[in-house]
């Protein structure tokens, strides 16, 4: 009971206004965010909520020393359906746009709209949560690009479960017109053939990328998005045990 209060209430707080900063970010980093939130080029097309929690989970990675990509932040807002473009990747240094474009969930996330979470390998299902990219190979779905999952128990078991990003016929505006939705992936974030090449050489070797859905058991779980929440409920669940 205590912990499903606890839990409302978290979801609760991450609905801040756009320019509201959470409690543990340092000016510097609130005056970014609230910057981006205005510039034109990103406010129309990224949730400003979203776009607050990817930042502040890039900068605590970046303190961390786990981003070596400096300035290049890739969020994939899975609120949105698979007909709407719903990957960006974003120059935060110069609040630029780099890109915008469709991308593919796990088949056993959902349909149209991803709504089923799982680092379970075998699942089919996608993960949620911070990432940093890796090196680059040809596979079976020929260019791919490696992604290592930054949160224990949340995403972390990427690698093993061959998360990666490549390019796939069933992501593209033709499929949508004859299905009514985008073809689904295993797990990974896959790509339109016209812009899978171009968009892992724009986010390879060290960049963060950040894969969002509004699900409670994520908000409450991420240790990046709200450190201070997190050591917080780990202190009470130590006591209450």
């Amino acid at each position: 009971m205590i912990r499903s209060i606890v839990m409302l209430l978290f979801v609760f707080l991450l609905l801040p206004a756009p320019s509201q900063a959470y409690p543990f970010q340092q000016p510097s980093l609130s005056k970014r965010i609230s910057t981006l939130s205005q510039s034109p080029e990103l406010r129309y097309k990224i949730d400003p909520k979203v776009l607050n929690m990817a930042l502040t989970g890039y900068h605590s990675l970046k303190e961390q020393g786990k981003v070596s990509r400096d300035g290049i932040l890739t969020v994939i807002d899975f609120n949105k359906p698979s007909v709407d473009e719903r990957m960006f990747i974003i120059d935060i240094n110069r609040g630029r746009l780099l890109y915008s474009g469709l991308v593919a969930h796990g088949s056993g996330s959902g349909e149209n709209y991803a709504y089923d979470f799982s680092n379970t390998p075998g699942s089919h299902k996608s993960s949620l949560g911070f990432y940093t990219t890796g090196m680059t190979y040809d596979g079976k779905h020929g260019y791919s690009l490696r992604l290592r999952g930054m949160e224990p128990g949340i995403n972390d078991k990427a690698e093993s479960r061959s998360i990666v990003i490549h390019g796939a016929n069933y992501v593209s505006y033709d499929f949508i017109r004859r299905h009514g939705r985008l073809g689904r992936s295993q797990g990974c974030p896959a790509l339109p053939f016209d812009s899978f090449q171009h968009v892992i050489d724009l986010i390879k070797d060290g960049s963060c990328l950040f894969i969002y859905h509004r699900n409670a058991d994520y908000s409450f779980s991420s240790g990046l998005i709200n450190p201070d929440f997190a050591a917080g409920t780990s202190r009470v669940g130590r006591s209450a045990s």
